[in-house]
């Protein structure tokens, strides 16, 4: 069980992380955060956003400031699974006898950049499937693990749709988070301009390695969740499903399909994780509140009608959301 002062040295590393990240990376603080949720929950992130707003950059410069291997896979629609997993190559020994050796692919590291994930075909999609859900990747009878912490980001552009290939529900339900990633202010699109000026090489030092990266999640685990806290989780899944009793009405008028499962487990885990970010030993009704559009927004699905009447994931949520009632806690 942590206590507040407890975490005290770890909120201390995290901000150490996300200012090394702030010297590359101008604002997005939202989105920084969010990708450092995902990585100590041990989930993975969906970056959705026009080109040019450092979603590449931001991974590459968390690999620097946590000492993690990280690769980037484009993805192209001629891209192989075997491209992304590995593949057996046949060798010869000393003897001149062959062997088999499997040769590992760009999966095997700890940050991992599924670059433009839509471009790819559904087959060459779904080998990343095994990989983010079991850790694990199998080349014929033989299952490798993944080292952990192991995340999988992956960006797509919301513009360019013609000749992408839609990311289906089963694969998106393995994104613990899918974060928007937005413009950048007139004040911080200044300050982009003045560093690409001076052309002063940034120094990025290197804050928390592979270990401390387990310890913190180790840490996140000890959050408390009181049983309102998990009972209001519960709650605010089960008003997305428009067949349930307690779905709420716009879930009703305008879900085709709600949330799943994970949907409510992801929103415990992420919350663990802001309240520890936050400096608090215990998950509150709030956290949940914070983080419940990212972890929800790709995991309900709307109908015609939400079509038509220019309804969107988010709107829908945000009312759904400010609605849901959290119940007292118990005395």
């Amino acid at each position: 069980m942590a206590t507040d002062t407890a975490l005290t040295p770890a909120v201390a590393k995290l901000n150490q992380v996300r200012s090394e990240i702030g010297k590359v990376i101008v604002g997005q603080q939202d989105v920084v955060d969010g990708v450092l949720i995902c990585l100590l929950s041990g989930g993975h992130v969906l970056l959705e956003g026009v080109p040019g707003l450092g979603k590449t950059t931001l991974l590459r410069t968390l690999s620097r400031a946590l000492s993690l291997r990280y690769s980037r896979i484009q993805f192209t629609p001629d891209l192989m699974p075997a491209d992304i997993v590995g593949s057996s190559i046949m060798e010869t020994d000393d003897r001149g006898h062959k062997v088999l050796r499997f040769q590992h692919g760009p999966i095997f590291a700890n940050l991992v950049l599924a670059d433009e994930i839509n471009r790819a075909t559904p087959k060459t999609q779904s080998a990343l499937l095994e990989a983010m859900q079991e850790r694990t990747v199998t080349s014929g009878n033989t299952t490798h693990e993944l080292e952990a912490p192991f995340l999988v980001m992956a960006t797509q552009n919301p513009i360019e749709m013609e000749g992408t290939y839609p990311l289906p529900e089963a694969q998106l339900d393995r994104f613990l988070m899918k974060i928007i990633v937005t413009y950048p202010t007139r004040a911080e699109l200044a300050t982009i301009v003045e560093r690409t000026i001076s052309r002063e090489e940034i120094h990025i030092h290197c804050v928390l390695g592979r270990d401390e990266v387990l310890e913190l999640r180790a840490e996140c685990r000890k959050i408390m969740i009181a049983p309102h806290v998990r009972d209001y989780a519960v709650q605010l899944v089960m008003a997305t499903q428009p067949d349930q009793a307690d779905a709420h009405p716009e879930a009703k008028k305008y879900f085709r399909y709600g949330s799943s499962p994970r949907g409510a487990q992801s929103l415990v885990e992420c919350g663990r994780v802001l309240a520890m970010m936050k400096g608090r030993s215990h998950l509150s009704v709030e956290d949940i509140k914070q983080i419940a559009v990212s972890v929800m927004r790709h995991r309900v699905v709307p109908n015609f009608d939400a079509h038509a009447d220019g309804k969107t994931p988010d709107s829908i949520l945000a009312t759904i959301i400010a609605d849901v009632k959290a119940q007292a806690p118990a005395a």
